[in-house]
């Protein structure tokens, strides 16, 4: 297989010259991961015109040396940016880019103070995030294969999903099951929310036990391959009432009309728009409070944001989730989530679960 690195780097590079800068500090470990394939924890990337430098420290050595071959390593028995810092401190002039939104005060001071008046720093927010919001094949088949592993733990978890078991009960089991299944981890805290609790959107799993004539909301996120998958669905307890029935539908018909809209060269926010239409037919508009989707890859939010005004245009290679909502207090909440690749002309949904209404 040939590795994707040289040619990230290039990318990488390329918008270095554009910025009118000499090179680039990455210090966000997905980043670093995308670049060089390296996944330990502790790491700086310096780009520069001519050499690629990896920092890590001794409990990476062995590990860098298999998994980095685009970059020269350097072991450091300091803090790393100290390390990064007085390399930079040998040049008599840089122009240095470094990830303004992912460096803590301290690391830009601790850097900043290591490297000295030579240099000077450049903020940029998302530049590699922007590379990495366009997948290559061998990407969307890790994510293909992700999504298919979060699917089977959801139909796996159902016969679980009863009165009496607890919120923590079902979200320890379900990632269980991912982790038994392959999966390096959960891509997120599990979200299992029952009941009244159904109403908030990041709910996080408790003791309360589900019970009958509820809603009971599953969000479950699975790595594998360093890829997330982001899988929701609603399910109620017993017979549904007929209102609750028709907030389902308005759901997943806001999700159709997503669907749809989404495709190569769609402005992100007529996504979103698509989905608040449904919704606003439907009067529950003013219960959908998050935005229709996000990217997804090596992290489980990533550029683009499917949200209201969003005018960047999406891409062939973006990989969104597609989740609109409704949550009423005291009642519930009900979402539907699936993980959509988009194509130059046609999109794939990855997950594919069940999106009928489920009464259990």
């Amino acid at each position: 297989m040939v590795r994707p690195y040289p040619q990230r780097i290039e990318q990488v590079r390329r918008r270095i010259i554009q910025a009118g800068a000499d090179a680039m500090l990455v210090t966000h470990r997905p980043n670093i991961l995308y670049l060089t394939g390296f996944s330990g924890t502790a790491g700086a990337l310096l780009i520069e015109p001519t050499r690629v430098i990896l920092f890590t420290d001794g409990r990476y050595a062995t590990q860098s040396a298999e998994e980095v071959k685009e970059a020269r390593v350097r072991v450091s028995r300091g803090p790393l940016l100290g390390a990064v810092g007085e390399h930079l401190r040998k040049k008599k002039k840089a122009r240095v880019i470094y990830e303004s939104a992912r460096m803590t005060v301290a690391e830009n001071f601790r850097v900043g103070q290591a490297a000295g008046r030579a240099v000077r720093w450049l903020g940029r927010e998302s530049l590699v995030e922007e590379l990495r919001a366009v997948k290559d094949s061998e990407e969307i088949a890790a994510m293909r294969q992700a999504a298919q592993l979060g699917c089977e733990v959801f139909q796996e978890i159902l016969s679980l999903v009863k009165p009496g078991v607890r919120e923590v009960e079902l979200a320890a089991e379900i990632e269980y099951r991912m982790r038994r299944k392959g999966a390096s981890g959960a891509a997120f805290d599990t979200i299992v929310a029952s009941g009244q609790r159904a109403a908030l959107p990041h709910a996080r799993p408790t003791e309360k036990r589900v019970g009958k004539n509820e809603l009971v909301v599953l969000d479950l996120g699975a790595i594998l391959s360093h890829y997330c998958c982001d899988l929701t669905r609603t399910v109620y307890i017993g017979r549904a009432p007929a209102r609750i029935r028709r907030w389902y539908q308005g759901v997943q018909q806001a999700q159709a009309a997503a669907l749809e809209t989404l495709r190569a060269g769609a402005a992100a926010g007529e996504v979103d728009a698509a989905a608040r239409r449904v919704l606003k037919g439907y009067r529950l508009a003013h219960h959908f409070v998050h935005s229709t989707g996000h990217g997804l890859g090596l992290e489980v939010h990533e550029v683009p944001r499917l949200a209201k005004g969003q005018k960047g245009l999406l891409q062939a290679g973006n990989v969104v989730t597609l989740e609109p909502g409704v949550y009423v207090p005291g009642v519930g909440g009900i979402r539907v989530e699936d993980d959509v690749a988009v194509f130059v002309d046609r999109t794939e949904v990855l997950t594919t679960a069940p999106r009928d209404f489920l009464e259990l």
